[in-house]
């Protein structure tokens, strides 16, 4: 198969990036797309990055750590909100992810102590999603926010 310029690799690797709809890092990208350097993808990466910030587009290539996600700029998502899905979780799971983020890390006797019992089901459905991570102390749990909470809510 003949290879394919590197100006279609960097499409590909934007590509990748607005079908996933999920942050990635470089790894996964080349892995996706068939390109052997990581290295080779981070560069096409930061230059994706350069190009989308100095074409002053409502759309953002971010890096949030070591991954990358193809977002819109948050003075425009405001006004485009509406046509996004809800998020798949229920207004009381929602103020219990609020509470945590705003005091954590913070023990699971904490938030069972402010939102009842219902929040060890609030708790369960947070760390299904991977919003939460919990990590037990003694006869309780801290809980802190993951990583995939901040690239969700783009914090």
């Amino acid at each position: 198969m003949p290879e394919r310029p590197s100006k279609d690799y960097k499409k590909t690797v934007e590509a990748a990036l607005f079908v996933s709809g999920n942050a990635m890092d470089a790894d996964q990208i080349a892995k996706t797309i068939g390109i052997a350097s990581v290295g080779h993808v981070k560069r096409m990466l930061d230059e994706l990055v350069r190009e989308y910030e100095a074409r002053d587009s409502a759309l953002v290539i971010a890096r949030i750590g070591d991954r990358y996600t193809l977002g819109i700029r948050p003075e425009y998502a405001e006004n485009v909100s509406s046509l996004a899905g809800a998020p798949d979780i229920s207004k009381g799971t929602l103020r219990t992810l609020a509470y945590i983020s705003k005091n954590e890390p913070i023990m699971q006797s904490a938030v069972i102590k402010a939102f009842g019992s219902s929040g060890y089901q609030h708790i369960k459905e947070l760390v299904e999603k991977e919003f939460i991570k919990t990590a037990r102390i003694g006869r309780t749990k801290r809980i802190e926010t993951t990583s995939r909470f901040r690239e969700y809510f783009n914090i």
